[in-house]
């Protein structure tokens, strides 16, 4: 059990750091900038919610686990 759960905690940090160098690269550049993707701005106030944005990762999200199950 330990095993299995450093384990996993060792992939989780390794895709975190790729994910991380992807950003930074900007390869992702248009994460953010969807149309759906609201921001608003005002004098006092800054809003920013990415709708658009958050509904790619989820479904990319999806596809990859359903993936990872099947072929586990």
């Amino acid at each position: 059990m330990q095993s299995s759960l450093g384990t996993g905690l060792i992939i989780i940090g390794v895709v975190l750091i790729i994910i991380g160098l992807i950003a930074k690269s900007g390869v992702i550049s248009w994460f953010g900038q969807l149309p759906g993707d609201f921001h608003i701005k005002t004098e006092n106030f800054q809003f920013f919610f990415p709708l658009a944005s958050m509904i790619v990762v989820s479904i990319v999200l999806s596809l990859l686990i359903a993936v990872i199950r099947k072929f586990l």
